[in-house]
C-alpha cells in the first residue's frame, strides 16, 4: 500500500432498518433493501501529509436489495471548505480505495455499487453529540437528518442501547444506538423516520480499522 493516512471522524449513520440493524445483527434488512445516510466530521486526520482534521464529509447509498446482492448507488458529498487537495484526498478514501480490500466500511460498500454519482461539494452543516444520541445534520438541497436517543416507554427516559464489536467489524468497535429520521433529494432520493441511528468514532488508516477504545466506552470505567 503506497498511500500512507489516518482518519478518525465522529459519525452520524441513519438507515431505513429498525433498531435492529441487520448489519449489525446479521439479519436481513427490515423492508428488503437498504437506504442510508452517513455523516461525519473528522476530527484527527491525514493523507500523505494532506491534513483533513475539521472537514466534514457525507456518504448516501442506496440499494434496491440486500446490500450484499450489489447494484447499490453511492453518493460521496465533501465539505465545500476543503481545497483541491483535500478534496482529492477525502474522495479516495470515502470511495474505499486507499485501503486493502474490504477491510474498512467504506471500502466494503464500495465494492457492492454498481453507480458512483459525480462527488459533491457543498456546505455540510453537522451538530453530533455522540454520547448523548443526538444529532442534526443539514446539507442545503440535498439531505436534512435528525437523530435522538431510543426513549424507554414506561418511563419517559432516554434508553441506553450500545455494541461493542472488539471483532468481526470493518466499522468501528463501539457505538451508541438510537433512532433517527433523514430525507434526501434529488436522484437518490429517500426518506425514512424514527429508524436505526448509529453515533460512532470511525477509526481508520490505509490497513484497515484501527482496534482501539474509543472515548465513548469511558462510562464503562476500567
Amino acid at each position: 500500500m503506497s498511500d500512507h493516512w489516518h482518519f478518525k471522524s465522529e459519525t452520524f449513520d441513519n438507515c431505513n432498518c429498525a433498531i435492529n440493524c441487520g448489519c449489525q445483527f446479521n439479519l436481513p434488512t427490515t423492508h428488503g433493501f437498504c437506504q442510508s445516510a452517513y455523516i461525519g466530521r473528522v476530527i484527527e486526520g491525514d493523507f500523505n501529509g494532506i491534513p483533513l482534521a475539521g472537514l466534514k464529509w457525507a456518504a448516501i447509498y442506496k440499494w434496491p436489495g440486500e446490500i450484499a446482492d450489489g447494484d447499490g448507488k453511492c453518493q460521496i458529498v465533501i465539505d465545500e471548505t476543503a481545497d483541491a487537495e483535500q478534496r482529492s484526498a477525502l474522495d479516495t478514501i470515502l470511495s474505499g480505495k486507499a485501503c486493502k480490500p474490504l477491510s474498512n466500511v467504506f471500502s466494503v460498500f464500495a465494492s457492492t455499487c454498481s453507480e458512483f454519482r459525480d462527488t459533491l461539494f457543498l456546505p455540510i452543516e453537522l451538530e453530533v453529540d455522540l454520547e448523548g444520541r443526538t444529532a442534526r445534520a443539514s446539507i442545503p438541497g440535498l439531505l436534512e437528518s435528525r437523530g435522538a436517543p431510543k426513549i424507554n416507554e414506561f418511563t419517559g427516559a432516554p434508553f441506553h442501547i450500545a455494541l461493542a464489536r472488539p471483532s468481526g467489524s470493518f466499522e468501528f468497535t463501539y457505538a451508541e444506538l438510537g433512532l433517527g429520521s433523514t430525507e434526501v433529494k434529488g436522484s437518490l432520493e429517500m426518506a425514512f423516520d424514527n429508524t436505526w441511528a448509529l453515533y460512532c468514532i470511525h477509526h481508520f488508516n490505509q490497513d484497515g480499522l484501527v482496534r482501539d477504545r474509543p472515548r465513548l466506552t469511558a462510562w464503562l470505567g476500567h
